[in-house]
């Protein structure tokens, strides 16, 4: 397993682990630990996107990457929408450790807009929607540009997720599999 932890200090990017709030789409946390890891060889593309946001003038912030394939289950349960998450019978990039879903904002940590929030699974979150404000639609294609030219490859449906070009090469982790839990044991 290839996983590292990334950390603020290591990487210079926010980290702010949705799923291990209650502020999700689920209403609860789903992480118990709020550990952010990635493959290696994401890791790498996410130190080359930081440098290009540092030298633009913005920083990121990590709303999740690595996720247990036991998480995937917990979201696909409570909603079920092959146009926003993964069936986890197939497997999600996040569950490989090669997605991460991200935003720009300022030095100072203010969000850039976006046109919709994390995880508002609307074709308002499509990538290209021109229903949103010139400025959330300038944010995106920002986001997009930086992403892409660090070897990322972005979801159409959602402007926050990106993932490695073969993500499907990677094999699917378990929470059991990883140094530290990020899951509940029961």
């Amino acid at each position: 397993m290839d996983l590292i932890k990334i950390t603020v200090p290591e990487f210079g990017a926010d980290i702010s682990l949705a799923y291990a709030t209650a502020t999700n789409f689920t209403g609860k946390p789903v992480y118990e630990n709020a550990i952010c890891y990635l493959h290696i060889d994401a890791a790498k593309a996410l130190k080359d996107a930081i440098l290009s946001a540092e030298n633009l003038g913005y920083r990121i912030r990590i709303f999740d990457g690595f996720r247990p394939s036991e998480a995937q289950w917990v979201l696909w349960n409570h909603t079920p929408d092959p146009f926003f998450l993964a069936d986890p019978r197939r497997g999600s990039p996040h569950s490989r450790g090669v997605a991460v879903d991200l935003t720009l904002t300022t030095p100072d940590g203010k969000p850039l807009e976006m046109g919709t929030a994390f995880d508002d699974f609307t074709p308002k979150s499509h990538h290209g929607n021109n229903q949103i404000s010139k400025i959330a639609q300038q944010n995106r294609l920002i986001l997009l540009g930086i992403m892409t030219q660090a070897g990322w490859d972005f979801y159409r449906n959602e402007w926050w997720h990106y993932q490695l070009f073969n993500a499907q090469k990677y094999p699917l982790i378990n929470d059991t599999e990883i140094p530290e839990p990020m899951m509940a044991r029961t």
